[in-house]
């Protein structure tokens, strides 16, 4: 673009190095300055104007991209997988980073990645601590039944976790030290806190006027719940960016890797470049899907019949359930069965 000036960040937590080029190449400006608000502010109003910035999608990201949007001309964040393949070089430092995001975008080969807006990613971080939340609750209570299989004691597991058996049973163990019986209550108590706090995360999440419209639909598909229709909208963002459901199954890491060369092909298994988090709950779902979504249950029995085992036919039902998703959210309709299914 004739008159601009590209600006390539290397995004590190406390210090963020720079290149401002011309259209020609020509370095106009680079250097280093601390990641705060403060610099950020001063390097962004003392640059030529219109600018375009690029950086590399990181853990610090975010704030940098919220803060300098509304004072760029355009900005972008890079695909960090791809940035690996582009910049690969024998020399590397922030100094060449910076440069090397500048001429990416300058050239228009930067190869960017969907920025979700600002109100979507702060609901996904509620969204993955109330995950944290859930493991950490399962820890405790799995550490609360360990303590007392170690001092022997005898319980009904099924019962173990509510609140008048427990306090009941530990009233009852006599036998059992008392260091045991404190560290076992502590444990118990601490899972009932994060019980507390992750199903408060999920209502306020479920009360956003944001996403219940949207989520309402996604429930809409049997065997589709609060969790599964939360981390679709909020993990997947803007359905639109996918122009079908193969590549949302590759984001959603349901797809396996592929090495082709001198006309032989060779199938890995699923990739790891994935969303991780959708990826887990999307499996988790399909596993308990088939039990209420007539639809699912043939996916699942086809891809047995075909000789999968009931891994490989669960990725089967994860990826008809990503087509079902995508449709829905894409269209704005609430999913129905087909009377016919044969």
């Amino acid at each position: 673009m004739k008159g601009y000036h590209y600006v390539g960040l290397d995004v590190h937590k406390k210090v963020i190095a720079y290149c401002v080029k011309a259209a020609d190449g020509t370095i106009v400006e680079e250097g280093s300055m601390n990641a705060t608000r403060k610099d950020l502010y001063a390097f962004a109003d003392r640059l030529p104007r219109p600018w375009a910035g690029a950086m590399e999608a990181t853990l610090f990201t975010g704030w940098i991209y919220d803060f300098l949007k509304p004072r760029a001309d355009e900005l972008k964040v890079g695909h960090s997988y791809m940035l690996k393949a582009i910049c690969a070089s024998k020399k590397k430092n922030d100094r060449l980073d910076a440069r090397k995001l500048a001429d990416a975008l300058r050239c228009d080969w930067f190869p960017e990645a969907y920025m979700p807006p600002e109100n979507i990613r702060q609901l996904r971080i509620a969204l993955r601590y109330r995950n944290l939340l859930v493991r950490e609750e399962v820890r405790m209570k799995n550490k609360t039944a360990g303590l007392l299989m170690e001092a022997g004691a005898e319980y009904n597991k099924q019962k173990l976790h509510g609140g008048k058996y427990f306090d009941a049973l530990l009233d009852e163990m006599d036998y059992v030290p008392e260091t045991i019986r404190e560290l076992a209550r502590a444990s118990h108590e601490s899972a009932k806190y994060f019980e507390r706090a992750q199903q408060r995360l999920v209502r306020e999440l479920m009360e956003n006027p944001e996403l219940g419209e949207r989520v309402e639909r996604l429930m809409s598909i049997p065997g589709v719940g609060e969790i599964t229709a939360l981390t679709w909208a909020l993990e997947i963002g803007d359905p639109h960016r996918f122009t079908n459901r193969k590549k949302a199954a590759s984001y959603c890491g349901l797809s396996s890797g592929e090495d082709e060369s001198a006309g032989k092909s060779y199938r890995r298994p699923l990739s790891k470049q994935r969303n991780k988090h959708i990826q887990t709950i999307l499996i988790e779902t399909a596993k308990l899907a088939i039990q209420w979504n007539p639809q699912l249950e043939l996916v699942h029995q086809k891809a047995k019949a075909h000789g999968a085992n009931n891994n490989e036919a669960t990725i089967e039902v994860a990826r008809m359930l990503v087509a079902y998703l995508l449709f829905v959210d894409k269209t704005g309709k609430r999913f129905q069965l087909r009377e016919n299914m044969n």
